[in-house]
């Protein structure tokens, strides 16, 4: 099994000692998890990362949704948002309706954006990253798409960071944290 350690080596350096002083507070004991585990958050938070060592923490199979979404269409979703997005949200959409229960899922920066209304029971886990993290990752790859060519990469970033920020404040208790995910793995604080 994972540890709550090799989990949080792999989370963005800025916010770790955050998350983990917030894990070791935590009680071990208090909600349960839903059918699917989704990790939801910015783009370039480390979702996809993060996805084997939480999904082995929790004794789950792993799904990332952008590589499901891939292997339905038969093409890069790279190609395929880049030629019409609003496909791509729709095979989003229909892909994550048919992932199957007892998964952690790495859904898309996006999905919260756009299909929050999908996760139900599911249990939505929100992966945290910092803007500096979130920017240097992202201008570091030049492979991902642009979401507002009209803007400067800069005003994008931010602009696209704040108005996803304000989303996930709006779920409030319809998400957990990752630390609050850590601690109901059961595993002892370190």
């Amino acid at each position: 099994m994972s540890s709550v350690a090799e989990v949080l080596a792999l989370v963005d350096p800025r916010v770790r000692d955050r998350v983990h002083a917030e894990y070791v507070a935590l009680p071990r004991a208090g909600k349960s998890l839903g059918p699917r585990v989704v990790l939801v958050g910015h783009r370039a938070a480390g979702k996809s990362t993060l996805l084997p060592a939480v999904a082995k923490l929790l004794g789950r199979r792993a799904l990332d949704l952008d590589a499901e979404i891939e292997r339905a269409l038969g093409q890069p979703i790279r190609e395929v948002f880049r030629e019409d997005v609003r496909r791509f949200r729709t095979v989003e959409r229909e892909v994550y309706q048919r992932l199957p229960r007892g998964t952690v899922v790495a859904a898309g920066g996006g999905f919260l954006a756009l299909h929050a209304d999908l996760l139900g029971e599911d249990t939505a886990v929100l992966v945290p990253v910092s803007f500096e993290t979130y920017r240097e990752r992202l201008m570091a790859d030049a492979s991902r798409p642009r979401l507002r060519p009209e803007m400067s990469v800069e005003e994008e970033l931010r602009a696209v960071y704040d108005e996803r920020e304000a989303i996930h404040q709006r779920l409030g208790s319809r998400a957990m944290s990752l630390a609050e995910l850590l601690a109901l793995s059961g595993a002892r604080p370190r």
